[in-house]
């Protein structure tokens, strides 16, 4: 225990005794008991209480400070005024997140920034180039809109799947709903409105990891929202989508979730099932890891009418059409996965973002492309092919992909394709 000053104090775990003389002014008495109430000359309160008399006695003990005791009040009760409407300022800029006041969406298009070049040459070709783009996405929307009529899909939007609302991403912020489909981009989407919503503590989309960007409840979800409040978004906010050649999202699916070790929960959840299934004297090794999946073997679970109706199709091969709901849904632009880089810089110029942050370029080297897809298409019957064809006729259809010329083309004997 210390002594000095009047002051005597002693350690408490929490709590601090402080004996302090009653001072003579009446105004330093009513601090005083209204803060450690009036039991004589010493009380016991919390520490706080303890820090606000060895700083403030003075003020009140000192009797030169009587002239200066008003203006030294008023000043700390302002700076702690303006210390509060600070933080407040700064919580509703930075931690809510919300749109800015007067702010409508959707905004107008943005004009490419002015600083990315001072030639006017360069800038008219940009103004082309986006017109170009826009023109593109009209004609997208266009043929969907028909796809829709003849499905006679078209109806509102407040009447929507919930695995749809699942899949629509939001970043309130900037006004943005987004429709994921797996095998289209999805994961540097994500690592994007990661970027967007300041749930990065980067700009490169890169540095975020794709088990971060995909874990629950790294973004908000449409269906984390009230049905009123998600109704509003989806008829205020930009909505868009990305799409990809179905066949080519289909084998990507299967080279992505079969073909590679480190994806044992497909394996354990589906790869098992269709082996059992679908392969006649499977070892028992095969039975137990489901790590070799034949493509064959994975297009017989796929048209087998007894998989849909044990459960869902899971998301990476379910249909975009299904996912997005585009007939109920009316999205502002149809990405593709063919025109990624164009597609997503007009979207980021559309909000602002694009001197921001960029969409990561895409890996040419590991990518799914046509003839890889067709060499996996080898590897089954020309009945299979048609199935699978009538099964994802939807998104040929509503996207504006040609049928693949090998569907039709010659049977040829399978080799039974299980890697790239």
């Amino acid at each position: 225990m210390k002594k000095g000053n009047g002051l005597t104090a002693s350690r408490f775990p929490d709590q601090v005794r402080v004996a302090i003389p009653i001072p003579e002014d009446p105004l330093a008495r009513r601090v005083v008991a209204a803060s450690c109430g009036a039991k004589g000359s010493s009380c016991l309160q919390h520490s706080r209480c303890a820090l606000f008399f060895l700083i403030l006695a003075p003020l009140f003990s000192d009797p030169r400070a009587s002239i200066m005791r008003t203006s030294h009040v008023c000043t700390f009760i302002a700076v702690i005024g303006v210390s509060c409407l600070g933080l407040l300022v700064l919580y509703l800029q930075v931690v809510a997140k919300g749109p800015a006041i007067g702010q409508l969406w959707p905004r107008p298009m943005q004009q490419p920034s002015q600083d990315l070049s001072t030639s006017s040459d360069v800038r008219k070709s940009l103004q082309t180039h986006v017109a170009e783009l826009r023109r593109t996405h009209g004609e997208r929307l266009a043929v969907l809109q028909q796809a829709c009529s003849a499905a006679g899909q078209s109806g509102p939007s407040n009447v929507l799947p919930v695995n749809t609302l699942r899949h629509l991403i939001v970043d309130d912020f900037h006004g943005l709903l987004y429709c994921y489909v797996p095998k289209v981009a999805c994961t540097n989407w994500k690592r994007i409105f990661m970027v967007l919503s300041g749930r990065a503590s980067s700009s490169n989309p890169l540095s975020i990891p794709a088990a971060q960007a995909h874990a629950p409840g790294s973004l908000r979800l449409l269906s984390d929202f009230p049905a009123h409040e998600a109704a509003w978004r989806l008829s205020s906010y930009i909505k868009f989508m990305f799409v990809r050649e179905p066949f080519e999202r289909l084998v990507s699916a299967y080279r992505n979730k079969f073909t590679r070790p480190y994806n044992r929960a497909f394996h354990q959840r589906y790869g098992t099932h269709i082996v059992r299934r679908y392969r006649a004297n499977a070892t028992a090794s095969a039975l137990r890891r489901g790590a070799d999946v034949r493509f064959g073997e994975f297009v017989r679970y796929l048209l087998d009418p007894r998989t849909r109706r044990e459960r869902e199709l899971n998301e990476h091969w379910e249909r975009a059409a299904s996912l997005c709901s585009p007939c109920q849904i009316h999205y502002d632009v149809i990405g593709k996965y063919e025109t990624l880089n164009d597609d997503a810089a007009l979207i980021l110029r559309h909000v602002g973002m694009n001197n921001v942050t960029r969409f990561p370029l895409r890996s040419v080297r590991t990518r799914t492309t046509h003839a890889m897809t067709a060499h996996f298409f080898e590897n089954i019957t020309a009945t299979e092919r048609l199935k699978l064809f009538d099964l994802y006729r939807i998104d040929f259809l509503m996207f504006n992909y040609s049928k693949p010329s090998f569907v039709n083309s010659v049977e040829r004997a399978p080799h039974n394709v299980t890697s790239p």
